[in-house]
């Protein structure tokens, strides 16, 4: 059960997400009736609308982003900074829903939570060069994002203009990256995205220890919250690292006619 937010902490977290979903907007970025990024990469969770300020406009929002993001596929995020009734008022322009996301939250002024990592891993900061390829190439994978996408998606992650905001945190085991994390430091909140280990790693504490290092570095920097949106997977993780669900993103597919 979600618990209630507090309204600026909220407000903070979906700043920070909206931040980083806007990041990946390297042909096209735009704020307004809706907020909406491309990046032009084939990849529905690398385009798309991250908010509808207002009901009155929806139709001619949509209008603008079938417009804006054609030719690659996209989604449109329904979180707690949406007008009540998007969801349906999408649904009846022919949007289709895609499922929900948990959204969950931390305080980082509590008590540090840790796992032990496995025998041999470590979590180290990535920065360019080869390394930043490795951390997409894993992400890339355990997405079913096509491998003729990575030099697109490196690219994306290269240019973001807000670099200075995000550590890039990799797994590596026997000099294999085996699982990767992103953090986006922004609205005092430590916003946790692409967390994914690789598949034949999985259930050995590699998540565990990704979650611990990007709690770390958010307290490190001085962040009083972390935030992430969770998978059914990972929820269970994050429950034992004393994160709560506080609202949920509903995603749509957008209509492409």
């Amino acid at each position: 059960m979600a618990v209630t937010p507090d309204t600026g902490d909220m407000a903070r977290v979906t700043a920070n997400f909206r931040q980083y979903l806007m990041g990946w907007g390297a042909e096209l970025s735009a704020w307004g009736d809706p907020d909406h990024y491309r990046s032009g990469l084939a990849q529905p969770q690398f385009n798309g609308v991250v908010r509808l300020r207002s009901l009155d406009v929806v139709e001619e929002s949509m209008a603008t982003a079938r417009a804006r993001l054609a030719g690659v596929p996209w989604w449109w995020w329904v979180g707690p900074d949406s007008p009540a009734g998007t969801a349906d008022a999408l649904a009846g322009l022919g949007a289709a829903s895609l499922g929900a996301v948990p959204l969950m939250t931390r305080s980082l002024d509590d008590a540090e939570v840790t796992e032990e990592p496995p025998p041999g891993l470590r979590v180290e900061e990535v920065g360019g060069g080869n390394r930043l390829r490795e951390l997409v190439r894993t992400y890339s994978a355990s997405m079913g994002v096509s491998p003729s996408l990575e030099d697109g998606v490196v690219r994306v992650e290269a240019g973001r203009a807000d670099n200075q905001d995000i550590v890039r945190l990799a797994a590596v085991l026997d000099g294999k990256v085996v699982g990767t994390t992103v953090v986006i430091m922004a609205h005092e909140v430590a916003g946790i995205f692409l967390v994914h280990v690789a598949e034949a790693y999985r259930r050995r504490g590699v998540g565990g220890a990704l979650t611990t290092a990007a709690l770390r570095a958010g307290r490190e920097r001085g962040m009083h919250l972390a935030a992430l949106g969770a998978s059914p997977m990972g929820e269970p993780l994050y429950r034992r690292f004393g994160f709560e669900a506080v609202a949920e993103y509903h995603l749509f597919s957008g209509p492409t006619t």
